[in-house]
C-alpha cells in the first residue's frame, strides 16, 4: 500500500469510530438526564423546566 492510501485509510477509520463514539456518549447523556429526572421525582421535587 503506498502511504496515501494509508493515510486514508487511517483518516477514513478514524472517523467512522469517531461516528459512533459521539452517538454512544449521546445517548449516555441522554440516559442520565432521564434517569436524574425520575429520581426527582420520586424524591418529590419538581423536574427543571427548561427554555428552548
Amino acid at each position: 500500500m503506498d502511504p496515501l492510501s494509508s493515510l486514508v485509510l487511517t483518516i477514513l477509520s478514524a472517523s467512522v469510530v469517531l461516528y459512533a463514539l459521539y452517538f454512544v456518549v449521546r445517548a449516555g447523556v441522554r440516559d442520565g438526564i432521564i434517569q436524574a429526572d425520575r429520581k426527582r421525582a420520586q424524591a418529590g421535587q419538581q423536574p427543571a423546566t427548561r427554555d428552548l
